[in-house]
Parts: C-alpha cells; structure tokens; sequence
C-alpha cells in the first residue's frame, strides 16, 4: 500500500489529551502524582526577578562617582519605599542639602562608586502555572511543573489568538454558514465560549470583548479584522499572549468559510459543556495549534479507546484539502497512486485521490492535503 507522511490536523471524539505545564523559572511544584486537578489548580509557581531601575545618584548630587557611597542613607541589600531618600549631599555647613529618591519600592542592588549610579530592584512578580484542564497529575518535574492527562475530545483550529481559558460552550446559530454580527451576540453569551457559523466580524468581536464573551470558535476570521483587533499585523511568531480578554480560534482558516461538518457536530454534542481553549498558534518549527478539549466523565472516559500509533496518509483515511480550488474540504482518501501523475498546472507530483464529503471525487496533489486525525 502506497504510504507518506502529512501533517496532521486533530479532530477526535475521544482521545487521552497530555499536557505539560512548565514554570519559566525553577520553582516550587504544587501537587503530586495521581492528584485530580481541575482547569484554575495552581500546580506548580515560582517568582520572577523585578525590574531594575537605574537612578544616578552623582548627576543628581552633582558630585563625583567615587564620592556616591559615603553619601548613602541606605545600603545595599536595604528595602525601601517608593519616593524615599536614598542619598544625601553635605552642602555648604550642613546647609543647602541635596537629595535623591528612589522611584519605585524594591531593594537596592548595586551601590557603584565607579559609575555613581544606584541600581533598584523592583519587588518579584509572583507566577502561577495552572492546570488548564481538568485532569489527573501523572508526573511531577521536580522545581519545573508537572504532566496531566485527561480523557476527552480535542478539536485542533488552523489559526487563533488570545490565551488559555475554561468557560461553557455555547451555540449562536445551529446554520455553519452564518455569520456572527453584533446583533447576534447576546447576553447570555458573557462568560462563555461561542461557537458556529462560517465567520465573526469585526464588529462582533469587539461586542464580544465589550460584554466579557470568553471565546468564540469558528470557521473562518478576516485576517486584515485580527490585525484591527490587535492594533497590530499577526507574523509568523507564536500567538497565544494577546491580552485582550477574548481568544479567538479559526477551525478552518482565514475570511468566510463553513465550519467542517465533522468539527461542527462534534460541538454540538457538547454544547452547554465546560471547555478549555487556546488561542496559541506558530506555523514555524514546532508547529502550535490552537485546540478545544472537552474532558469527558468517568463513564465515558472507561469507554476510551486506545489511540493507534500514527501512521501517515493511507487509503481510508481522513484529510482535509488545505489549497484551493477544494480549500478546507474534508474527505476519504481513495487511493494513493505510486506514480507522479500531471496536472492542469503542468506539473507531475504524487497524487491522492479523495472522496468529499459531498461524494464527489478529486485529484489532488499530496502536498495539498493534511490528515484528519480522529
């Protein structure tokens, strides 16, 4: 049987979700192995090193740098306030006194007799790494964080923005080819995750950051509307960091297009239920999907099979078509000619033949598919 590799896409009911949650700097780790977790659980948490403030206390004082240390009113190592005095001058007979303070609380660093400057530390900025689903502890990475699985369905989305959040999904239209407009988004979708329709506007988007929407998954985003959303052009970095209160997950790709009716379904079977999503998107190296995970319960979770080793494009499986004229269709691979064969293009590449989903048959370049893998 003719056999290569593709890229793959997740779409899958049921399926063992691992997740490795890291600290960014060594830290204290908050729970154990075999210990359920839900999505908020601190597990593990460490404190980052405050800014440095850099205050120059010779041009201040109008001395010499090796005079600074003997005019210190606090030392190194000292805590100090916000707008308290650092340092003094002597004056002219005790009077006419200069002084300098800090501008910010923290701890003086460095007192430099060289260069007459005064490093200031800001507090450190507490960190928690959250469990981010709901899940059993299954390994402990001493000083660094910890693996949790859970049973459940995972959606993978081809583009997204926004960070990690858990919220109740919810549908806005029960048609995949709608579109969300701001009239559409209602009340009751505060604090929830919105999901359907073939793309959301602009307009949309920013009543649902207005009214405190948790996220929203569908087919398709304009892109040049994400970049007005953000202020900015999305490149080719890691998303995931927007802090704008919303995260946003195209399952489909970029401007109007209908959400495929497997990712569609799976959903809506769903709906009403607790979800943690994730906007984290890199194309690069090390490829990030933005991804829905859904946790089952303990019966469903017993019924979980368990998942077959990957095994590449084969006959029978499932992709999606990720070039145009079929671009985001899903479909059956029907068999996988070993010759190159030509196209209307003039080129001759290996080839799949695919069955749509609406039964119609095409020819398809194998670099222009990715699996579907359920």
């Amino acid at each position: 049987m003719a056999h290569a590799y593709t890229p793959g896409l997740r779409v899958s009911p049921l399926a063992v979700v691992r997740k490795i949650r890291r600290l960014p700097l060594a830290g204290e780790v908050c729970v154990e192995v075999a210990q359920n977790v839900e999505p908020d659980t601190a597990v593990a948490q460490t404190h980052l090193p405050g800014h440095v403030h850099n205050v120059n206390v010779a041009n201040a004082l109008g001395v010499a740098p090796e005079d600074v240390p003997a005019l210190m009113t606090r030392q190194t190592g000292d805590q100090v306030a916000a707008d308290e005095q650092i340092a003094q001058s002597k004056g002219i007979f005790g009077l006419l006194r200069s002084s300098v303070k800090t501008p910010v609380s923290g701890v003086i660093e460095l007192i430099s007799g060289v260069t007459g400057q005064v490093l200031v530390r800001e507090p450190p900025v507490p960190v928690q790494v959250n469990a981010y689903i709901r899940g059993r502890v299954v390994e402990v990475f001493p000083g660094e964080g910890v693996a949790i699985e859970t049973h459940g369905t995972l959606i993978q989305g081809i583009f997204g923005i926004g960070g990690e959040t858990y919220a109740p999904l919810v549908f806005f239209s029960d048609d995949p080819d709608a579109v969300i407009t701001p009239d559409r988004v209602e009340d009751h979708f505060v604090g929830r995750i919105v999901c359907g329709g073939a793309v959301v506007t602009l307009d949309a988007l920013r009543r649902m950051q207005q009214i405190g929407v948790a996220g929203v998954v569908t087919g398709g985003v304009p892109y040049h509307d994400i970049g007005a959303l953000l202020g900015y052009q999305i490149g080719v970095a890691i998303t995931g960091g927007e802090d704008i209160g919303l995260t946003v997950i195209a399952t489909e790709g970029f401007g109007r297009m209908r959400m495929a009716a497997r990712t569609f379904d799976l959903l809506k079977v769903h709906e009403g239920r607790h979800a943690s999503i994730s906007g984290a998107t890199q194309i690069r190296a090390g490829v990030i999907r933005p991804e829905v995970i859904v946790g089952l319960d303990d019966t469903a979770a017993a019924e979980t099979p368990t998942e077959t080793a990957h095994h590449g494009l084969v006959e029978g499986g499932t992709v999606r078509i990720i070039r145009n004229p079929f671009f985001g269709r899903i479909g059956i691979v029907e068999t996988l000619p070993e010759r190159p064969q030509p196209l209307p293009t003039e080129a001759t590449v290996r080839v799949a033949t695919v069955r749509l989903d609406t039964g119609e048959t095409v020819v398809v370049p194998r670099a222009n598919v990715e699996l579907v893998e359920t």
